[in-house]
């Protein structure tokens, strides 16, 4: 599965894809001292819609963005704005509000370390516990309410299922437009 990486953990300051122009932009310099504890990116070619909110129960929508990955590498990578091609291992099922925002687990393909890990059973549960901390808190404002919520965590079964409809979405919603949106004519 390739992977587009946005932030690093290193960063502070959280990125994400401007969908018109097809840019990376600031999104928001992070308020609080979380930092990503994985590299952070998305799925190309996929799109969080009506599919795979109908896998998060409580959800109302999909959160109208690419699905969402975190990719475990032993060695630090630093720099973001690159694709790589990692190992879908399972997931977070997350609530945005009232939309799904899934967040993918991933290894690194050839990692000589993680790379042979097939399932998220098989990576240590302070790694997983990371995760979830800081995608229940990267949002978080001081003296305001938390915005989302872990809902679940899967294996890999699970997520290949979560991918699928998110491919599934992208397809219903753009078809077979060369360009994903906001990147050029179509």
């Amino acid at each position: 599965m390739t992977a587009y990486i946005e932030i690093t953990p290193f960063d502070v300051i959280k990125y994400e894809l401007d969908k018109p122009t097809g840019y990376i932009k600031v999104d928001r310099p992070q308020e609080t001292s979380s930092s990503p504890p994985t590299l952070y990116g998305f799925i190309p070619r996929t799109y969080c819609a009506e599919r795979v909110a109908d896998l998060c129960p409580s959800a109302v929508r999909g959160d109208g963005d690419p699905l969402d990955i975190c990719v475990i590498s032993e060695r630090a990578i630093d720099r973001a704005d690159i694709t790589m091609t990692a190992t879908v291992v399972g997931g977070l099922q997350m609530l945005d509000g009232d939309e799904a925002d899934d967040k993918i687990i991933g290894v690194l393909n050839k990692d000589p370390v993680w790379g042979g890990v097939t399932d998220a059973d098989q990576l240590p549960g302070a790694l997983i516990d990371r995760l979830a901390h800081y995608f229940e808190t990267y949002k978080l404002r001081p003296n305001q309410p938390a915005e989302t919520k872990i809902t679940a965590r899967y294996g890999a079964d699970r997520a290949h299922v979560v991918v699928l409809a998110a491919l599934d979405d992208y397809q219903a919603h753009f078809g077979s437009e060369t360009n994903p949106p906001g990147t050029g004519d179509s």
